[in-house]
């Protein structure tokens, strides 16, 4: 015979949730339990004043403890494995709501749990009650005339009882499940403190994983392409000083590839400088920031102050973005600042906030929000956790303040 889908449905609903219940009864019991036993040893020291009665009650306080804080865990697994419903790992610090699920709501819903099976129960014996009727002796049901209208009512009686427990187990359920998210789970507040936690977690990763994939092209670029536009240049040098007997047309020609190849491997150095130089993992942050001011077309003062006994060094996605700054500023006063003759640049370790200032004596007037350079700078600063300022009135000075974060 095969069930229809509807019925089998309705069927494992319900046996799941006579499952829940029951493992819910189980659980609750155990604070109801404790706190009948406090009760009791209450009165006993109020009526008996037994000198022992307050040493066991002594005792018993920290298994209510352990109950309001213990049972947590096992309620998590009930409500994931019989329900599906994922509630999260509250901390030690939210032990208030655990005590109040635990110690006083279980032992209410356990109120209901038991009246829920009790009725399970009577349903069943009293559906069956015609069966229970035919296997007593014959002389009881030749001595109760009856008897058959009697089982007859209380079969229907019980099948209607069972007929309402699904619903009303799954009432029950539904309830449970209400109460368990509303002191179990995490407030609004809570959730979205936890987001913001995921998001800064995923997003310094995703920042480690483009600096670290910035190296990786500068790795390739330095020791691939640029060393084959090297080759390149060393051999139309060579070809320029030994072939001279060759016509102008083609000396010209070697000539102004020549200059091309010196001149993409010049372009190529200062791409590879501006993705991650490697200066900056061999010698650190100091080293990198000082071949910055000396390539510099204009004269820069650098000072950088990195306390010698920090218990680590900054980390690389940082020093990758203070490195990016510095450069692409330095870029920017060369090529924007009107009547610079000077630049300053100040990086200080303060705790766990790495500052970083440069100054021009230009004529001033940046706009951070006119120009994709300025927003691009900022963008990189806030990739980090970082803040960035600017300050470029008309008629100067510019200074531009960068603070990036250094968790210790």
């Amino acid at each position: 015979m095969t069930v229809p889908p509807r019925l089998r449905r309705a069927l494992v609903r319900m046996r799941r949730d006579v499952a829940f219940i029951a493992a819910g009864m189980t659980l609750h019991l155990i604070p109801l339990l404790l706190h009948f036993w406090v009760v009791m040893l209450l009165l006993g020291t109020v009526l008996d004043s037994d000198p022992d009665t307050p040493v066991v009650l002594a005792l018993t306080l920290p298994l209510l403890f352990v109950a309001g804080w213990g049972l947590t865990e096992p309620q998590r697994w009930r409500f994931r494995a019989l329900c599906g419903v994922e509630l999260p790992r509250l901390r030690f610090r939210e032990i208030k709501r655990q005590f109040g699920y635990n110690l006083l709501i279980g032992p209410l819903l356990v109120v209901l749990e038991l009246l829920l099976l009790a009725l399970l129960l009577a349903a069943v014996v009293a559906s069956l009650v015609l069966v229970w009727v035919w296997l007593v002796p014959a002389e009881w049901r030749r001595a109760h005339e009856g008897y058959t209208t009697n089982a007859a009512y209380l079969t229907v009686a019980g099948l209607l009882a069972l007929a309402a427990v699904p619903p009303l187990a799954g009432g029950l359920v539904r309830l449970e499940i209400l109460v368990g998210r509303a002191v179990l789970g995490v407030s609004r507040s809570d959730e979205l403190a936890r987001r913001v936690e995921d998001l800064t977690e995923s997003r310094a990763g995703a920042v480690d994983a483009a600096d670290a994939e910035r190296r990786r092209i500068e790795r390739d670029l330095h020791d691939g392409a640029q060393q084959r536009l090297v080759s390149l240049a060393l051999n139309l040098g060579l070809a320029k000083a030994t072939l001279t007997d060759l016509p102008p047309e083609a000396q010209q020609v070697i000539d102004a590839a020549h200059r091309a190849a010196k001149d993409a491997i010049e372009e190529l150095n200062h791409l590879v400088r501006g993705l991650h130089p490697a200066v900056l993992d061999e010698l650190g942050l100091d080293a990198a920031l000082s071949g910055l001011a000396a390539r510099a077309p204009l004269p820069v003062r650098l000072w950088v102050d990195l306390p010698a006994d920090l218990p680590q060094r900054t980390a690389p996605a940082v020093e990758a973005v203070a490195y990016f700054v510095v450069s692409e500023a330095l870029t920017n006063i060369a090529k924007h600042a009107r009547e610079a003759t000077r630049a300053e640049v100040t990086v200080t370790r303060l705790g766990e906030i790495l500052r970083v200032v440069i100054a021009d004596d230009g004529m001033g007037g940046a706009d951070p929000s006119g120009g994709s350079g300025l927003k691009g700078l900022a963008q990189r600063v806030r990739s980090v956790d970082g803040t960035f300022r600017m300050s470029s009135p008309v008629g100067g000075p510019t200074m531009m303040s960068v603070e990036l974060p250094c968790p210790m």
